[in-house]
């Protein structure tokens, strides 16, 4: 048996990201996107109606909706996530959301994961944790077969050669 096929038939070893790492990555994406939809919002609404919700009082503003800022944050996830596997806080913390075998997940797969972190992540999370397994899936990574990974912090690729002229 060759080198080769010895590779080829041992099982990738794929180190799934901890509770905490996750956390703090959703902790830093939950700015960004907070502060990208307040600046955006306050803009295009105006800031006279910001101030009943830096107050607290989220019920005097009729134009703020936890609906759309779950929108927002299900795009933001939706759309990072399916084109580089890597919202803004998973790459800082060098995670990635991948299939169950550690490839690229599909569309449907980011869909149904980001869903559970946009609308319903304390549930998620909470029954994710109670019965959680070796993977460390919440329900919906679980509903949409994929994992989150840590990944090897590399800011050279591998095999290139680089030459001046």
């Amino acid at each position: 048996m060759s080198d080769s096929e010895k590779d080829e038939s041992k099982p990738t070893q794929l180190i799934i990201a901890r509770w905490s790492d996750r956390f703090f990555a959703w902790l830093i994406d939950g700015v960004i996107v907070m502060v990208g939809f307040f600046a955006v919002w306050s803009i295009t609404i105006g800031l006279p109606n910001l101030e009943p919700i830096m107050e607290g009082n989220f019920e005097q503003s009729s134009s703020f909706e936890h609906t759309t800022i779950s929108i927002v944050f299900f795009l933001y996830w939706l759309i990072l996530e399916y084109k580089t596997g890597q919202s803004i806080g998973k790459m800082a913390l060098h995670l990635k959301i991948t299939n169950l075998s550690g490839g690229q997940a599909d569309i449907k797969s980011i869909a149904i994961s980001s869903l559970g972190k946009a609308f319903l992540l304390p549930i998620d999370v909470i029954v994710g944790r109670l019965f959680t397994n070796k993977k460390r899936q919440r329900i919906f990574n679980k509903l949409g077969k994929t994992i989150v990974i840590k990944v090897e912090a590399d800011d050279e690729p591998e095999n290139v050669n680089y030459k001046k002229d």
